[in-house]
């Protein structure tokens, strides 16, 4: 695995908290059993000193790490898009600026593009954390073959976005990402999937995510939902998925988006889009 390189994309922007920004870049070099040769840091426009100093100081320690400074915020998936045109390596693995990657991750996700299985992005599950990474609430396990992941992604995300490693040519031949309003992976995916692209997750945890009070509120509101109709549509044009699951997948979008109180909300996604994770 130490003879693969390949590249980490990242993004920052103001709202970003400094000390949890150096402990995803601490997890995903310090701490891995293999480090990456590269990483891309997009800063998203103009940031806090607290973050500038800790961005500054991470460029000092990690000479491989490639930092571009955009001048005004352009959203994440414009940031990602800059992040993916500037990695050096054909693999690139994502990586959100709060969240915990666990010590093996990108050993375990190299070893699916190297024993030839053809792979063009691998993903796996994810834990969340409120405060402490020991104080682990929830985790979201997504299907591991791509017949389930295509079957997956007639109703819902099938991969977790912090977690993936992906071939950059194949990313790129889809159009990169394109901003759309939450839902840049989603879209990129679906795109990937029309393309011919080979899927597949690990079964296990690659990634423990910062969560918080407010993580279900802003999984609520009109513009949120019509995001989500809009890639729902999306899909039924391109014959991905039926009238019938179309009009079965905006109704569940409506009624938890639109119709639900943020506590309800939360309770609806920590029943049914989360496994309870035994104390």
């Amino acid at each position: 695995m130490n003879n693969i390189d390949f590249s980490v994309a990242m993004s920052v922007y103001k709202n970003d908290n400094a000390e949890f920004f150096l402990r995803a870049i601490e997890s995903i070099t310090d701490e891995q059993t293999v480090k990456p040769a590269e990483i891309v840091l997009v800063v998203d426009g103009q940031v806090g000193d607290d973050l500038g100093a800790a961005i500054s100081d991470c460029e000092k320690k990690y000479a491989y790490m490639k930092v571009i400074r955009l001048a005004q915020n352009g959203g994440l998936g414009n940031a990602l898009r800059i992040a993916v045109e500037n990695c050096s390596y054909e693999l690139i693995a994502r990586m959100d600026s709060d969240d915990v990657a666990v010590s093996d991750r990108f050993e375990q996700q190299l070893c699916y593009f190297s024993d030839g299985s053809e792979c063009d992005i691998v993903g796996g599950d994810i834990t969340e954390f409120i405060d402490s990474e020991d104080n682990v609430v929830g985790k979201r396990s997504v299907p591991t073959t791509h017949e389930e992941i295509t079957e997956y992604m007639k109703s819902r995300c099938a991969f977790n976005h912090p977690t993936v490693m992906f071939k950059k040519s194949v990313v790129l031949a889809v159009g990169g990402y394109i901003d759309w309003f939450w839902n840049e992976d989603y879209y990129l995916w679906i795109r990937m999937q029309l393309g011919g692209a080979k899927f597949a997750n690990t079964g296990s945890v690659l990634v423990n995510m910062r969560s918080g009070t407010d993580m279900y509120a802003r999984r609520g509101g009109k513009k949120y939902f019509d995001s989500e109709k809009k890639l729902q549509k999306f899909m039924l044009d391109n014959k991905m998925i039926s009238k019938a699951t179309y009009f079965k997948n905006v109704l569940k979008r409506w009624i938890v988006q639109c119709c639900l109180p943020n506590k309800l909300r939360g309770w609806v996604f920590r029943k049914f889009a989360r496994q309870k994770i035994s104390k």
